[in-house]
């Protein structure tokens, strides 16, 4: 007598569960199904059997143990290849189970069963098909035609269980992680209080390869996380290993700082190999894009704008003139489309507008040495603070502009000093080897604008030339932070030239 065929489904998500279900049924499956699948295929029609007349036990413990059992995973893990096997599992009246559907539950959940079944299942993908995600239901069901699913395709659906069970014990992992060391963040070494976790994982799905690496002679690839942290591409060539080096860098120019988020102001960004050509902060979308380009319209040119405001038709009217390999915003109303579209290979990225704050404040990942450097904002470091050093007191637009440099250098390669005049950087300097010459270029680039401006420096100054340098250039106003053995002589430097001067108590090195 000729055993009918079975499947197993357990499903958090239901989305296209009827349909698998009716095409199992159609293919002279029976199914056996958990308590809420069951309920929901039951009030569409499809008729399941409970897995309790597989196991003989209600579920356990809340529903904690439902199938965890060796009727249920026996059933699945069996080699039907195996004489041995096969007669066991006749004796023990154990009948195999062929399809295996599971969606787990969400990581705060910690599926445990849900996992056992599609680890099992894809052990055993010679003879069994599993299915993690509704996605792969409607290639599923047109393979049930046929021969059948191959044995290639059941490799491929075992490789990608297996691939998503990691990422979910990997995604428990971090919140349990979080949670632990919250509770022992009191009383913990100061060395255990900087690593962030014992061992880090890392499962992280293709989101596209990519035509090469930064040069042509070397591979590149994108992976990435699912959700709003990629920005949707509405219109021109596929994005390169640069372009998103690039426009990661131009999105953290966006973010703001506690000292300038009150800020109501649009701000634009213009970024050149990482580096920025100019930024500005303006009323409206228009004067920011352009005062961001006249920052410094020769390394615009090849560069990425971006913009933390919709971008409208007379800010994308500017930019016709413009070479770019990427504009982006937190979204383009309908002229500002038709004017970039105009441009066939325009890459055009539309972001979430909480992104660039969430870049600057999410843990970031670096290869070194073989391995992997991790950083992340400190929750038990001091907040920020700005004290006024000097005997003069930064007048009120110097504040602005001091504030605006500030947020501008922790994005600028170390030593970064940044000029800034009117909320637009006149002279911005990155990569130096020395501060001196960094104060130098960027005042030369500044020129006649430096005069009366406010220069940042994301490092102290180690000697008073430094600060010089920007006294000679014209710079009113100063923002540095403290720490160095000759903080007392950079401030009287500061007193005798009657420039304001400002410390702040941390350090933006940016390597």
């Amino acid at each position: 007598m000729t055993v009918a065929r079975r499947a197993l489904v357990s499903l958090s998500d239901t989305t296209g569960a009827d349909n698998l279900a009716r095409a199992l049924r159609d293919h002279g499956f029976v199914i056996f199904a958990t308590s809420g699948t069951r309920g929901f295929l039951a009030a569409r029609g499809i008729e399941v059997r409970d897995v309790e007349r597989l196991t003989g036990f209600s579920p356990l413990f809340g529903g904690r143990v439902k199938t965890l059992h060796p009727n249920i995973l026996g059933a699945i893990l069996f080699d039907r290849d195996s004489p041995e096997q096969r007669d066991e599992a006749r004796r023990r009246k154990i009948a195999p189970i062929d399809v295996v559907a599971v969606t787990l539950y969400s990581p705060p959940e910690i599926d445990i069963g849900g996992v056992a079944l599609l680890r099992a299942a894809a052990k055993n993908h010679a003879h069994v098909c599993v299915l993690c995600h509704p996605s792969q239901y409607a290639e599923f069901i047109a393979a049930l035609g046929g021969d059948g699913p191959s044995l290639e395709y059941r490799k491929r659906l075992a490789a990608a269980a297996l691939q998503h069970t990691g990422a979910y014990d990997i995604a428990n992992a971090e919140r349990v992680s979080v949670s632990y060391r919250a509770r022992r963040r009191e009383g913990a070494s100061d060395v255990e209080a900087s690593a962030s976790r014992q061992t880090l994982a890392l499962s992280l799905p293709l989101r596209s390869a990519l035509r090469y690496g930064e040069n042509p002679q070397e591979r590149g690839a994108f992976y990435a996380p699912d959700g709003e942290l990629v920005p949707e591409q509405l219109h021109g060539k596929a994005l390169s290993y640069n372009n998103l080096l690039d426009l990661d860098a131009t999105l953290r120019l966006l973010s703001r700082s506690g000292f300038s988020q009150d800020d109501a102001s649009v701000r634009a960004a213009v970024v050149k190999h990482t580096i920025p050509c100019g930024v500005a902060q303006r009323a409206t979308v228009a004067d920011a894009v352009r005062e961001a380009l006249d920052a410094d319209r020769i390394s615009a040119y090849g560069g990425i704008l971006a913009t933390d405001t919709m971008l409208d038709g007379p800010a994308a009217e500017l930019l016709a003139q413009v070479f770019l390999e990427i504009v982006a915003a937190s979204d383009f109303d309908d002229a500002a489309l038709s004017a970039l579209r105009k441009k066939r290979n325009l890459r055009v990225m539309r972001f979430s507008r909480e992104l660039p704050q969430r870049l600057a404040s999410e843990r970031s990942l670096r290869s070194a040495l073989g391995g992997v450097l991790v950083e992340e904002p400190d929750p038990t470091a001091e907040p920020e603070t700005l004290r006024v050093a000097s005997r003069r007191e930064p007048n009120e637009s110097e504040w602005r502009d001091l504030r605006f440099a500030w947020d501008i250098v922790r994005h600028v390669k170390s030593n970064g000093i940044v000029v800034v005049n009117g909320g637009v950087t006149r002279g911005i300097c990155a990569g130096q080897t020395n501060r001196v010459s960094a104060v130098e270029i960027a005042a030369c680039r500044a020129g006649e604008r430096a005069r009366g401006a406010a220069l940042a420096s994301d490092g102290f100054f180690p000697f008073v030339d430094g600060l010089e340098a920007a006294i000679a250039a014209g710079c009113s106003a100063v923002i540095a932070p403290r720490g160095s053995i000759r903080d007392e002589e950079v401030i009287g430097a500061a007193d005798r030239a009657g420039i304001a001067l400002v410390f702040s108590s941390h350090r933006h090195f940016l390597h």
